[in-house]
């Protein structure tokens, strides 16, 4: 069976599961991380002018010269310190981050990766660096006792969504059904709604929203194992309303070969394009506050640059104003 049949039998198979639709979020895993099919797994090619999509660090490096400055002020004085970096793509940012840091007390580095072909591309970039890679966050921080530094860049993007559309009478969710062939849209009435800061705006009649309650659970999964360090997230996307200014269709789109494509685009050519949306970040805060994590208001990356820059300036082009960076920390009292 090649890759095009077995695309087939799978969706088939899938869609009969759901009854004839699926909800999107139920839909959206499977491009993004089947083990066979899925973008991330196993079809993703490059990231960068060669890939389908790129990100900043990939041609800057003030975000690593920033994100070194992070780690140094928090540093433990003295003895091992780990830092576990989760979705870490080519590996690009990790190089950078340890050469700012340089040898001298360099952390033992951890990455998570799901992806077996980003895995080996980071092995390649960090063959004569301290690292050690893990299948997930969990894992990683039970190899260490709990204790370590926790940063991503780019990564809460890729958690699956669920997306509503805002009616007269309510909100319907979209689930994703087959004709002739293709994926295609489904509205149906939606029924008990996700926790989510979005629901706490009164938007007008076709707005589309996304919730990653998928962000909610992960980090729900991991957080009892960790017991001390800081958290650094760094993603596009705002708070909750302004994630949503002028953007009626909402923000979930896909990229192939530097192309954006939004509505049905985002549907077709199912595990060979990039799935992601932006992210709320009122509901990062929100689902970490819920798991025992007490995190800062977010900035700009602009303002997280200028923070550490230390007297030189960093630049973060036309990155400042889009990227948030989140900070947080181990919370025992809301732990219980």
């Amino acid at each position: 069976m090649n890759d095009a049949e077995g695309r087939r039998a799978f969706l088939g198979a899938l869609f009969r599961e759901g009854g004839g639709s699926i909800r999107f979020d139920r839909w959206m895993q499977e491009p993004l991380y089947h083990p066979d099919l899925g973008y991330y797994t196993a079809n993703i090619r490059d990231i960068g002018a060669r890939g389908d999509f790129t990100t900043w660090p990939v041609f800057e490096d003030s975000l690593a010269a920033g994100m070194a400055r992070w780690l140094q002020a928090r540093r433990p004085p003295s003895g091992a310190w780990n830092v576990i970096e989760v979705g870490a793509g080519t590996g690009t940012l990790a190089l950078a981050v340890l050469r700012q840091l340089g040898r001298w007390k360099a952390p033992h580095y951890h990455l998570v990766e799901i992806s077996p072909v980003l895995r080996d591309r980071q092995k390649k970039r960090l063959r004569w660096r301290k690292a050690s890679w893990h299948s997930d966050l969990k894992s990683a921080l039970e190899s260490v006792g709990g204790h370590a530094f926790l940063i991503s860049n780019e990564l809460v993007y890729a958690f699956p969504c669920r997306v509503f559309r805002r009616t007269a009478g309510g909100w319907e969710e979209l689930f994703v059904g087959v004709q002739g062939g293709q994926a295609v849209e489904r509205w149906q009435a939606a029924g008990d709604l996700p926790d989510s800061s979005a629901f706490d705006h009164d938007w007008n009649p076709g707005q589309r929203i996304e919730v990653q309650e998928s962000f909610r659970q992960w980090i729900a999964r991991w957080s009892p194992s960790w017991k001390s360090g800081a958290m650094l997230v760094i993603d596009y996307g705002a708070t909750s309303p302004a994630v949503y200014r002028q953007r009626p269709q909402g923000t979930l789109r896909a990229y192939a070969h530097h192309q954006r494509l939004e509505g049905p685009g985002v549907l077709a050519a199912f595990g060979r394009r990039d799935i992601t949306c932006d992210v709320n970040f009122s509901d990062v805060s929100r689902f970490a506050s819920q798991a025992g994590i007490a995190c800062h208001p977010p900035v700009t990356l602009g303002t997280f640059l200028a923070g550490t820059a230390s007297g030189r300036l960093l630049e973060a082009g036309g990155a400042a104003d889009q990227f948030q960076v989140m900070e947080g920390r181990p919370d025992f009292q809301q732990r219980g």
